[in-house]
């Protein structure tokens, strides 16, 4: 039986996925092989020697210790793609609403019938101050063009809108689910003195902190509205208030609100409000649990963010799944190991990412018990699992 601890609420959708005559699945599970969490902080979690995975039901993961886990040889997966259309359609709704100050005109609103006024003798006059211009025939700048830059940016030209978008490491998926209509720039000025609205959609790294500071600003239109559902922390919040107060941006739309922005007129706050939609956890928590199964059933790797994407095929009889340090030599020394019990390698994967790797060999027979212990025992092995079909 594979043992899984789950942290905060898991969406039944996902956890219905795992057979109850495999899997021991619960908040109180000892030993775990693996962990399903959300946002529960685990950075100074005691992982126990069982653990092989943490599957984050989400995108972000600063909410696990990566280095900590690839030390120990713990996969983390994410399930990036899951939230995009809850992420999409909020983007599309923070246009509008920096666009037309609506919760502004409906906070005057409330506000006109709290002091005794007749609402209606009043809009007519009032609603002047929330005047914003439409999204048709505006140009939309679309930073980072993966699971969600693209469906913004398809969308918006359904909208009516020209769309540039810049994503310096597009892949070749993704470049296929663009629309052809759609502007791909190579330098990231071209879009900023483009664009009337700019949405971002990256991840946040140390390269990506403050990204968008005084000078990424100082490129832009006058009066841009800028909106972040992707991380706070991309955004340098003091160059954001300075532009604000000088009207060089016109709004800004944050998922990631702290006192200090709220003290600013033209900010508009929501709560991380990006992925809460039922479908969105529904999703998450099922590609979570996927992710999950075909890991520690099959040794296949998909969308982890410490480890390389490898898949095979079941082949043989017999599976080792090896994680390893990112060095030479490593595939010489283990299956010098493993001819030397004359055993016939069927089938091989190796792939690495950036200073680890992980091996995949399936065996035509079963390979005697020291010989996996030598491979355990290789410099710069970090965990082998056996896997017997």
């Amino acid at each position: 039986m594979y043992r899984i601890q789950t942290f905060n609420k898991i969406s039944p959708v996902g956890l219905n996925r795992f057979d109850p005559e495999l899997y021991t699945v619960g908040e109180d599970v000892a030993d775990p092989q693996g962990i399903l969490v959300r946002s529960a902080k685990l950075l100074d979690y005691s992982f126990p020697e069982s653990l092989l995975a943490i599957s984050r039901a989400g995108v972000g993961v600063n909410n696990i210790p990566l280095d900590r886990c690839s030390e120990a040889g713990i996969a983390v997966f994410n399930t990036p793609g899951a939230n995009a259309n809850a992420v999409k359609e909020l983007v599309i709704c923070a246009m509008l609403m920096g666009s037309r100050d609506i919760p502004g005109a409906m906070k005057w609103v409330r506000e006109q019938a709290a002091s005794g006024v007749e609402v209606s003798t009043v809009v007519e006059k009032g609603k002047a101050a929330f005047v914003g211009p439409e999204l048709y025939k505006k140009t939309l700048g679309v930073i980072g063009l993966g699971a969600i830059g693209s469906l913004v940016a398809n969308i918006a030209l359904s909208l009516g809108m020209d769309v540039y978008g810049y994503d310096p490491y597009l892949s070749v998926d993704a470049a296929l689910r663009l629309d052809r209509h759609i502007h791909v720039v190579k330098d990231i000025n071209e879009l900023y003195k483009r664009a009337d609205y700019i949405t971002i959609h990256i991840h946040y790294t140390a390269e990506t902190a403050k990204m968008i500071g005084e000078k990424a600003i100082g490129a832009m239109k006058r009066g841009v509205r800028f909106i972040n559902l992707a991380r706070g922390e991309i955004v340098d919040d003091d160059a954001m208030l300075a532009a604000l107060d000088t009207g060089k941006v016109a709004a800004y739309v944050t998922d990631f609100p702290n006192n200090h922005l709220l003290t600013a007129p033209h900010v508009i706050a929501l709560p991380h409000l990006g992925a809460s939609t039922p479908e969105s956890e529904q999703n998450c928590a099922a590609m979570a649990v996927e992710e999950l199964r075909d890991y520690l059933e099959n040794g296949n790797i998909r969308n982890s963010v410490n480890l390389p994407a490898v898949s095979m095929e079941r082949s043989g009889v017999m599976r080792l799944c090896i994680i390893h340090k990112n060095v030479p030599a490593m595939l010489a020394n283990i299956t010098t190991l493993l001819s030397r019990d004359g055993a016939n390698v069927e089938n091989l994967s190796n792939k690495s990412k950036g200073d680890y790797a992980y091996t995949m060999v399936d065996l035509g027979s079963k390979v005697d018990e020291s010989v996996i212990a030598d491979v355990r025992q290789l410099a710069n092995v970090i965990r082998v699992r056996v896997l017997v079909w």
